[in-house]
């Protein structure tokens, strides 16, 4: 596929506390003491996270603790819901993504983003590939066959259905029609790909294709999932990030967050004590 914009590269310096996490990897998002008030409600308190390319990044917690509001405030889509207001930093690829310079479409272009709901939009399969890449002025029909056909096979689909890609996407079951929003994510060539909770609504056969299609996807993408789903989080994520009343509580390698949680908090939470 032929990219439409040029994604920008920022060296990492090291440091000690991550030496052992980066190796030969870039920071993706840097997030400073990002503060968000839903009018008087204070739903993301002070939250500080790094998180590099080619990696799973889960983050989990109770209903209500800001999992779903803090990626949301990724691509800026949080600025949809009237009152929201901000403080703080977020840093894509080292710019802020809350400089007034920064085009917000620019940002999602980079960032996709898959729902907790499949959301296919009321058109055929192909159409609902190519609805990106039309917009950013793509219209040669090779073009598009090609994107439709790469995306499609990204999103391990393809097979199921190159033979009925003019038919509407609402005759697809909940997990074609997950994985065909993948697909549709990938036809952007996006550089992070944004999952709130993806599989919550999915049955257990279409959740594990979506998990082992993520697995899939970080070999070129860097994918944050919101998950409920603690075994999941286990399953498939790098890191994990534990939230709990607005706040980080504890953000580590995943298999070290899952066997050896330096907060009670967080041990009590995996272990079903609470939540």
């Amino acid at each position: 596929m032929n990219a439409t914009i040029e994604k920008p590269r920022v060296r990492l310096v090291m440091t000690d506390t991550n030496r052992d996490a980066l190796q030969n990897k870039e920071l993706v998002y840097k997030t400073s003491e990002l503060n968000l008030w839903y009018g008087d409600n204070h739903a993301l308190k002070n939250i500080d996270l790094d998180i590099y390319e080619n990696e799973v990044t889960a983050i989990i917690g109770p209903s209500g603790c800001g999992k779903s509001t803090y990626i949301k405030t990724l691509n800026r889509m949080i600025e949809l819901v009237p009152g929201v207001k901000t403080s703080g930093k977020i840093e894509y690829r080292g710019r802020n993504i809350f400089d007034k310079s920064y085009g917000v479409e620019e940002l999602r272009t980079r960032v996709g983003m898959v729902f907790q709901k499949p959301n296919p939009f009321p058109k055929s399969i192909y159409e609902n590939v190519v609805y990106g890449p039309k917009i950013h002025g793509i219209k040669d029909k090779k073009v598009l066959d090609q994107i439709v056909e790469e995306s499609l096979k990204g999103a391990a689909i393809w097979d199921e259905v190159k033979d009925r890609l003019n038919e509407n996407a609402f005759g697809l079951s909940g997990g074609q029609q997950q994985r065909l929003c993948i697909a549709r994510c990938l036809a952007i060539e996006p550089d992070v790909i944004l999952m709130d909770e993806p599989t919550s609504a999915l049955d257990p056969i279409s959740t594990l294709k979506v998990e082992e299609l993520v697995q899939k996807l970080k070999k070129e993408f860097s994918i944050i999932i919101v998950t409920h789903n603690m075994q999941q989080a286990a399953r498939i994520s790098d890191k994990t990030a534990f939230f709990l009343n607005g706040e980080v509580i504890e953000f580590t390698n995943t298999d070290k967050i899952f066997s050896n949680p330096a907060d009670k908090r967080t041990e009590d939470y995996i272990t079903g004590r609470f939540g």
